[in-house]
């Protein structure tokens, strides 16, 4: 996909002086090319509302988007309990597959989202043709969210979940430690949607029986504008698959938000 200045391209979708997407008929002719069907996995602290200038902009190439929210977060907020695992997480896009009857599917996770999507892809292979992991989470048989961070983070991270979120999830950010350029327009938009996180997903491993990507085919998407500290071990990990697809982007952790077309760009060309 050619380089398009990320302005024009909002515009072109009808976008609010805010970054806002307001959605063209849904009509508009389909690029050349395949089209695919993308299951969008969103990270911590989101919801699919992560993806509102993303998905459009898939939509109006051709593409099938479906962008669900993870029990807990999002518009799900209200579901918020110590009940939730990372096997909630797991079955819930496992059940988006089911329900919708998805098959051939790129599946893509965000970073929290790659916990979610290995498990997803080691339980429904046979619905998906591929993974996309866009500076995401890569978890082993047997691992926590917690194994998968520096040293040290984990603790803090703990910490904060006792003292400010009721031991059961994980507050939110301060504004400071949001990856977004402090001019961007989507900024205080993208800081008001963010939701506590459910310490339980954190805390409980994921159980595989096949290797990271379950045998299909991967590609690797590493953020280095600049790179999330928290994000490091798996990036470390990602580039030891000698047999994935690899490439980086000079974009911030939440590039889905703040360079949308460089995400689309990456999705259609690996997906």
């Amino acid at each position: 996909m050619p380089h398009t200045p990320r302005r024009t391209l909002l515009q072109a979708l009808g976008a609010s002086p805010l970054g806002l997407v307001l959605p063209a008929a849904a009509d508009q002719p389909a690029t050349q090319g395949a089209t695919r069907t993308f299951v969008l996995v969103h990270g911590m602290f989101g919801g699919g509302w992560v993806w509102r200038v993303v998905a459009p902009m898939l939509r109006r190439l051709g593409h099938e988007v479906h962008t669900p929210t993870l029990t807990g977060l999002g518009e799900r907020s209200h579901l918020l309990s110590a009940q939730i695992t990372i096997d909630t997480h797991i079955e819930d896009i496992c059940n988006v597959l089911d329900t919708n009857d998805l098959t051939n599917v790129t599946l893509v996770a965000h970073s929290y989202g790659g916990m979610v999507a290995t498990g997803v892809a080691d339980r429904r292979r046979a619905r998906l043709r591929r993974l996309i992991y866009l500076d995401a989470l890569l978890p082993r048989d047997g691992e926590t969210g917690f194994d998968l961070l520096p040293p040290g983070m984990a603790d803090l991270r703990r910490r904060a979940a006792a003292t400010n979120g009721g031991g059961v999830a994980f507050p939110v950010p301060d504004a400071s430690a949001v990856p977004l350029p402090a001019d961007h327009p989507m900024r205080d938009w993208f800081i008001a949607h963010l939701r506590p996180h459910p310490l339980g997903t954190y805390d409980t491993p994921v159980r595989l029986t096949a290797p990271i990507g379950a045998g299909l085919p991967v590609a690797y998407v590493a953020y280095e504008g600049p790179p999330a500290p928290s994000i490091e071990p798996s990036r470390q990990r990602a580039r030891a698959q000698s047999h994935w697809t690899h490439d980086t982007l000079p974009v911030p952790h939440d590039a889905e938000i703040a360079n949308p077309d460089q995400v689309v760009s990456v999705l259609t060309r690996y997906g």
